[in-house]
């Protein structure tokens, strides 16, 4: 089958971010709120466990992120004032992100849309949020489908999230290649439905098994 469309994810693959604790260090140094980076961590592994992003809808999203927020900021062991808080990390968080594209990012898809391919983008982010990041660097102009955890109440590497974007883009799996820097939720999750995978890999790493790019201009050689 003749290749028709690039899917991409977005973070650390299009586009980089400060981490999670580096953002929630910065907003709570706001709130005169000291913590430590790896504490931060191991708060966000435990909280993660506890919250179903399935439940997640763009009508409770304030809810949701607040009483996910409460939920790490008690495992630090912040209680004073904790829901205020909480539903002020969710105000800041762009704010503190530190958005930027990677320099080969849009070069890459311009010339993918030169070649006539269709480009997806399919994350593990929120419409909210990615609408706001897409918006501010001027990137959904190149996006034939973006899909997002509220598209289909679904999130990598889980092959539902995968087969919608698919099928919004009117192709079959081995039609496309997905492009991401996760080995789990990329990676795999594309292998799983048949989708050809590569990790981008930037710093070219030792990584035998999988094919990888160390940037995103190589892809133009591939397709």
């Amino acid at each position: 089958m003749p290749l028709k469309a690039v899917l991409f994810d977005l973070g650390l693959t299009l586009i980089r971010t400060a981490s999670f604790p580096e953002i929630y260090k910065q907003i709570l140094a706001h709130f005169e709120i000291t913590v430590k980076i790896e504490d931060i961590i191991q708060a966000q592994k435990a909280t993660e466990n506890e919250f179903d992003t399935s439940t997640y809808t763009e009508e409770n999203r304030k809810e949701f992120w607040t009483n996910y927020n409460v939920a790490v900021l008690k495992k630090l062991g912040v209680e004073k004032n904790a829901v205020f808080v909480a539903a002020q990390i969710d105000e800041l968080w762009w704010d503190c992100s530190h958005v930027q594209l990677y320099p080969d990012a849009e070069s890459t898809l311009f010339g993918l849309k030169s070649k006539g391919l269709k480009i997806g983008l399919v994350s593990n982010g929120f419409k909210q949020d990615l609408d706001r990041v897409l918006g501010e660097l001027d990137l959904k102009k190149w996006f034939d489908a973006i899909v997002c955890i509220d598209s289909c109440n679904c999130a990598k590497p889980s092959k539902e999230i995968f087969l919608y974007a698919l099928d919004q883009l009117e192709i079959k799996a081995n039609e496309a290649i997905f492009v991401g820097d996760s080995i789990l939720y990329d990676y795999e999750g594309a292998t799983r439905v048949g989708i050809k995978p590569y990790l981008i890999d930037r710093e070219k790493k030792p990584q035998s098994k999988y094919d990888t790019i160390a940037s995103l201009t190589e892809l133009l050689s591939l397709v």
